[in-house]
Parts: structure tokens; sequence; C-alpha cells
């Protein structure tokens, strides 16, 4: 008699990181250890927001939102996007600009971020705070994909652009007021944190070894065979131009998407000291811990 499939209740960004990572689950194209799984394409805030609700077994969530999550999920070894180079820009509609400086009536600026518990916010948080306690910015929320065309539209003053709007802006006509990763990078000296895979705690834990090691088999298909990606890619990305998704893939797919290994657990360690010391996250929550099978 056959075991019945154990169902796992995923969700995974449209990014094409993700979609690159997942492409041999997504397609079957590596064992799937007796799991059958569900498995949701959102966007990063509707991630976070579902992990929130207790609504997926699994997901890829933005650190920030992994740190307030920490007493209930695991970070998995693989399938992180963490690297040197991969942080999200601080855009503007307008040249010579800052959050930091007062508008030219005087009235505060509104800087557009890509959801309330993403990492692109949290780190806007950690090197803007003073100018959102000074009400000098406001920030608004909106899905990624929306930020670059209202700066376009010149219906707010400043964006934190993610994705594959990193490789397209100076073609947007927009401005470059900083660089959020470089900016972590000369201040830490480790490598950013951005999203992970999030399992819950109390899943079994012979359970929780098996989607590990098939998302670790995922991760290895999709660097051994990037060609076969691309239609996956493809169908959710805001970008259609196959070099702009790979140089993505470059970018965010790296040794430590297939194993966080011991320099991506120091950097989560980082990351949720900073968190912690400017209040970002409660001081009741435990650091950010990395599954260990």
């Amino acid at each position: 008699m056959m075991r019945t499939a154990t169902k796992i209740r995923m969700a995974i960004s449209t990014c094409p990181n993700d979609t690159f990572a997942f492409h041999g689950i997504l397609n079957r194209k590596v064992d799937l250890l007796g799991l059958d799984f569900q498995i949701d394409l959102l966007d990063i805030q509707q991630l976070n927001e579902g992990l929130f609700k207790n609504q997926f077994d699994v997901a890829k969530a933005s650190f920030h939102a992994a740190a307030i999550l920490s007493d209930r999920t695991f970070v998995l070894p693989s399938g992180s996007a963490i690297g040197f180079g991969v942080g999200p820009l601080l855009l503007s509609a307008n040249e010579l600009s800052s959050p930091e400086t007062v508008s030219a009536d005087g009235e505060f600026t509104r800087t557009l971020c890509p959801g309330k518990y993403t990492t692109a916010t949290m780190l806007f948080q950690l090197f803007y705070g003073e100018a959102i306690a000074s009400e000098k910015t406001q920030i608004e929320h909106r899905v990624f994909s929306e930020i670059m065309p209202l700066l376009k539209e010149r219906a707010a003053d400043f964006g934190v652009c993610i994705h594959e709007g990193r490789f397209t802006w100076e073609e947007q006509g927009l401005f470059l007021v900083e660089d959020l990763g470089t900016r972590w990078e000369l201040e830490t000296g480790a490598p950013l944190p951005l999203g992970g895979i999030l399992a819950r705690r109390d899943l079994e834990e012979e359970t929780l070894a098996r989607i590990q090691s098939v998302i670790h088999s995922s991760v290895v298909y999709g660097i051994e065979h990037p060609d076969e990606t691309l239609p996956t890619m493809r169908k959710s990305a805001q970008e259609f131009d196959d070099d702009v998704l790979m140089a993505h893939v470059d970018l965010y797919v790296n040794e430590w998407t297939v194993d966080l290994g011991a320099v991506g657990r120091e950097a989560l360690s980082v990351l949720s000291k900073k968190a912690l010391e400017q209040r970002i996250i409660p001081q009741s929550h435990p650091g950010i811990e990395v599954y260990q099978p």
C-alpha cells in the first residue's frame, strides 16, 4: 500500500531568484521525498502577511519578518537571498535630493517602500530613522512593481527599489540617492541578508529535514541547469528580457543560497542585533535561528 504524500503549504515570491531556485520543485525535476508541495507564488509583502496569519508551512520571507517571527519559525539553510552588491536602491524622482532634506515648500516628502515587513523597509528605517522621526519624510507602502512607475509620474518623491528594477532604474529616468546594500556592507562588513525560507517550528522533525533536503536539491538543480529555468522565470517576472533575468539570478543566487554556512548565519545575527538596537523588532524576541538538520 502506497503511503499518502505529506501535503506542504508552501509559498515563494515571483522574483527570478526564487523561481530559479524552486524550478526543480515547481516542475518536479528533483525527488520530492514523499512531499506534496502546494505552492503559491506571491509578492513578498503577501508572503510576509501570510506567515503572520499562519497560512503556510514553509514560505519565503523577508529577514525583517523572520526576525519578528523568530519565536515560531526556523530559517532553513537553503534558499536564501544574501550577498554583497544585492541591496535595495533608494531612488529619487528628482536629481540631487534626499529624504534628509526638507522639500522646497517645507512639507514632508513621501518615500515609497515595498511593504511594512520587508528587509528593504528595515534598511530604510535603520539608515533614515532620523528623517522619519523628524517627519522630513513619510513612508508609504506599495507593491514593489508600483514604485518606479509612481516615481516616474512624480506621484512620490523617493522609492526603495528591489528585484529587477535594480537593473532598469536608469532607463526609467530616475536618480540614485543611495545603494542601501553598499551602506550596510560598509557599516557591518557582512553580506546583506534579504530574505530566506521560513518553516514552522511545530512541523515534525522528519518533515523539516525532508523539506530542507528537497529545497537544497532544487537550488543545486537550477544552478546545474540554468537554461532550463528561463521559461519558469518568465511566467512571473516583471521584466521579460532573458539577460536581465539571468543577471538577477547571478546577483542573488550564490553559495549562501545553497547553504547559509557560518558567514550567512553571522550576517543574520548582525541584522537581528541592529534591529533590536533600533527597536524595529520587539526586545522580547529571540534572534533568528537557522534550522540544523
